[in-house]
């Protein structure tokens, strides 16, 4: 089989791919639009039409594909297999389009291709490092994906990254038992999991293995962040003084999420004392049930014969997004649905024998004594906040005061994550970067999530929202995950 040396660079292919699964094949000029559900589809649809074009040729072609994880140089061979063209001219400016060593190690005896020598200045990322990119990368990644702003870094640092496992540490000190010279036979290495995303996912799906790029490690290490399980119950209250900012779809997703990766055992609770609409925007369980309906029922449920089967009585299950719902009853006037601070540490004392992890949807009156006690109880403080400047400002002073309320209030203020939707689909992506810089200073972390019609009006679903947006609540979940 011919070397990539020996490929010819005509016909000339160029392929492109966007996030809304369209993509286009340019061969020698002439175009071939390309349109599909999803990425995938999109990769597997150009991948068949550029083996079809080598088959005509009865040879292999060099193709350049382009998309939301970067510019590849290929080939691909009649046979549909494909490989790295590491022989490529990258320009100046571009980030080279190179493998990693590990990529090209497991090439190498399938189609004889070197290993590229890496700088030895440049060493692999930490995983933090992968999961919070600098701002220039963040801005590169944006560019390429407009619909959210994604954990990335630069090929270069790709390119040059020694494969996991690689790396050893560096020490002079000597073992000082038999037992510690000897290699233990439980050992085990780890090894990573292939790519299965972007054109390396394709690659490996058609038998060529290939590794994950840094895109898709830094999704990876958002997932297991949210996937842990906590000793012990953890509280997470999503705030702000203003209505509309944005709070309920915080609660929801940010509870999908969770769940999805981490099991069940996730209650959202709506501790709001005037129509909370946690209920209207979930699905609701074969009943009516509300927290006015379980609270006579606290002590029995606390009690030593109760079992969580019963709480199906009061809660309403999603799913598909396989969390709990905790309803209020927003269609009830204030009075007659008050529910005083014992009744939150109440339910929160049945919610903490059941779940492992509660989200408190709250209301917008923040010395209401049901609110203040909800921060009583929590542990991780989410600020939720849209683009416009009233609530982003809400947001703001609520941090202020609960740093100057008790230590507890201040910390929970100081470590606070901030998470930035974009309610309004013509703001621009200054303005969604202006509200995240705003809160540098404010809270521990920052994330923007872009707008997404799947958040606007009725149940929200995670699944029914687009790729992009997945994937930028996945990143404030791992946020979150970070200060429980």
């Amino acid at each position: 089989m011919s070397t990539t040396s020996t490929v010819p660079t005509w016909p000339r292919i160029e392929a492109v791919t966007r996030p809304d699964g369209s993509g286009e094949v340019t061969i020698n000029g002439t175009s071939h639009p390309v349109e599909t559900t999803n990425l995938d589809e999109a990769r597997a649809a150009i991948l068949a039409l550029v083996t079809r074009t080598a088959a005509k040729v009865n040879r292999p072609v060099r193709v350049t594909a382009t998309g939301p994880d970067g510019r590849w140089p290929l080939i691909v061979h009649p046979d549909g297999s494909v490989e790295a063209d590491e022989t490529a001219p990258v320009a100046a400016t571009a980030a080279p389009a190179r493998i990693d060593l590990d990529v090209a190690q497991t090439l190498t005896p399938a189609r004889g291709i070197p290993l590229p020598s890496a700088p030895p200045s440049q060493q692999e990322p930490s995983p933090r490092e992968a999961a919070h990119p600098s701002h220039h990368d963040a801005t590169a990644a944006e560019e390429a994906y407009p619909e959210a702003v994604v954990p990335s870094t630069s090929d270069d640092v790709r390119a040059a990254a020694p494969p996991t496992g690689w790396v050893r540490s560096a020490t002079s000190d000597q073992p000082r038992t038999r037992r510690e010279a000897r290699q233990s036979f439980l050992t085990q290495e780890q090894t990573e999991e292939p790519a299965i995303k972007g054109w390396r996912g394709v690659a490996s799906r058609v038998g060529l293995r290939m590794s994950p790029s840094e895109a898709e490690r830094a999704e990876r290490v958002d997932v297991q962040a949210v996937s842990q399980h906590w000793p012990g119950p953890r509280t997470i209250a999503v705030v702000n003084g203003k209505g509309g900012a944005g709070k309920t779809p915080t609660t929801v997703l940010l509870a999908a999420v969770f769940a999805r990766h981490g099991g069940a055992g996730v209650l959202t609770w709506d501790n709001n004392q005037t129509r909370g609409t946690l209920g209207w925007r979930t699905e609701q369980g074969p009943h009516e049930a509300t927290l006015l309906d379980l609270l006579p029922q606290v002590d029995r449920l606390l009690g030593t014969g109760a079992q969580a089967a019963d709480l199906a009585r009061y809660v309403h299950h999603q799913t598909r997004d396989r969390f709990d719902v905790l309803r209020s009853k927003p269609m009830a006037l204030a009075h007659e649905q008050r529910v005083e601070p014992d009744d939150v540490d109440a339910i929160h004392d049945v919610a903490a024998k059941y779940y492992r992890l509660i989200f408190m949807d709250s209301g917008n009156d923040e010395s209401d004594p049901m609110w203040l006690r909800m921060i009583d109880r929590t542990d991780q403080l989410v600020v939720a906040t849209t683009t416009r400047d009233d609530h982003a400002e809400a947001g703001a002073l609520l941090l202020e005061a609960l740093a100057e309320r008790d230590e507890h209030s201040a910390n929970l203020a100081a470590q606070a994550v901030v998470v930035v939707t974009q309610a309004d689909p013509k703001a621009t992506t200054t303005d969604v970067q202006r509200v995240v810089d705003g809160y540098t200073s404010l809270a521990r972390e920052a994330v923007a999530v872009p707008f997404d019609p799947g958040m606007v009006d009725g149940v929200l679903r995670y699944g029914s929202l687009r790729p992009g947006t997945q994937r930028a609540w996945l990143a404030a979940g791992a946020a979150v995950a970070r200060g429980l």
